[in-house]
């Protein structure tokens, strides 16, 4: 029999991993964690592929025990983290020992956590991912009681290291602030809105409680289009449109979009920026910050390069420690 990871708390938790890339051709929203960079972390900390599947817990109170030894990594919004009660730090490897309940609790500043296990588990695919498709009625969210197939187990071990905490390897954590600054590039229709295009930077815009993965909606400064001739023809949009319709609501794409709109587009959020913006709850503020293409990409690729250096120091500390890591198999 497989071990498992059984779930006790299930709050609001889905199997998640980074989507379906490539798939919008066939009008597949690419859906996957709304946090990128806080699901990579989490799979690279437990020496998985980051493309794994890791459960994403949203701002609820989530409880598991796994049948087996196994080595987790917690990251995303701030959370407190424990094993049977002893608190445990997040954006760091943690063993749980089999039997033991591990608790995430209290989330906070930001809206979203992930929870990879070393090896991950097992989950069912729709194009080359696991990610839900609530349009397609694909991997519902988790209910209490729901067991997780483990791929692999860890070895029990009792090293200094593992009290200190684990290992000490300096993930790259980003912020999460109490006004969120989230950056864009200029979107296709941005000569269309002229003069007030400058508007979206200048004042601050609140998240609406109906926003979710497809989309946030927010509130704040009015940006009417100067050329209004004509309709705006449905077109294939990108993840990160920030929509302008004729109300006084702004709507920014995420993940869960569909892949064709027909609001003007004014502007486009930066990869780095759709990390941030998973993470932003309803009722705070963010502020939009102009970015050239050039500035995005090297933001892009500096948040990706310290992925990489992290990877290097996981395989570095489970050597020492031998732990065989999955992508070592």
């Amino acid at each position: 029999m497989a071990d498992t990871l059984t779930v006790r708390t299930a709050g609001i938790t889905t199997v998640q991993d980074l989507g379906r890339v490539g798939r919008s051709r066939y009008g597949l929203p690419v859906g996957g964690a709304a946090d990128q960079h806080s699901a990579r972390v989490a799979n690279v900390l437990c020496g998985n592929d980051e493309h794994a599947p890791l459960l994403e817990i949203t701002a609820l109170d989530f409880a598991c025990v796994p049948s087996a030894d196994i080595l987790v990594a917690v990251t995303g919004a701030p959370a407190d983290v424990s094993v049977e009660g002893a608190a445990r730090p997040m954006w760091e490897p943690v063993p749980v020992r089999a039997g033991d309940t591990l608790r995430v609790t209290g989330i906070r500043q930001g809206l979203r956590v992930y929870l990879a296990v070393l090896g991950s588990f097992t989950a069912d695919y729709l194009q080359g991912s696991c990610a839900p498709d609530t349009i397609l009625g694909f991997g519902p969210a988790l209910r209490d009681g729901a067991e997780l197939s483990l791929r692999r187990t860890c070895p029990a071990f009792d090293h200094p290291y593992s009290r200190i905490p684990l290992f000490r390897l300096h993930a790259p954590v980003p912020a999460f602030p109490s006004t969120w600054t989230i950056d864009v590039t200029d979107g296709p229709d941005r000569a269309e809105f002229a003069d007030t295009a400058p508007r979206l930077f200048d004042a601050p815009f609140t998240v609406s409680p109906q926003s979710n993965h497809i989309g946030l909606r927010l509130r704040g400064e009015r940006l009417p289009r100067r050329v209004t001739e004509g309709e705006v023809l449905s077109r294939g949009v990108p993840i990160g449109a920030v929509e302008v319709p004729a109300g006084d609501e702004l709507l920014v794409l995420h993940r869960g979009r569909g892949v064709t709109a027909g609001y003007p587009v004014l502007a486009v959020v930066t990869a780095t920026g759709l990390s941030a913006l998973g993470q932003v709850r309803p009722g705070q503020t963010i502020r939009f910050r102009h970015r050239t293409l050039e500035q995005a990409v090297t933001a892009h690729r500096a948040q990706r390069g310290a992925v990489d250096a992290l990877r290097t120091r996981v395989r570095t500390a489970f050597d020492a420690l031998r732990i065989r890591a999955p992508d070592g198999d």
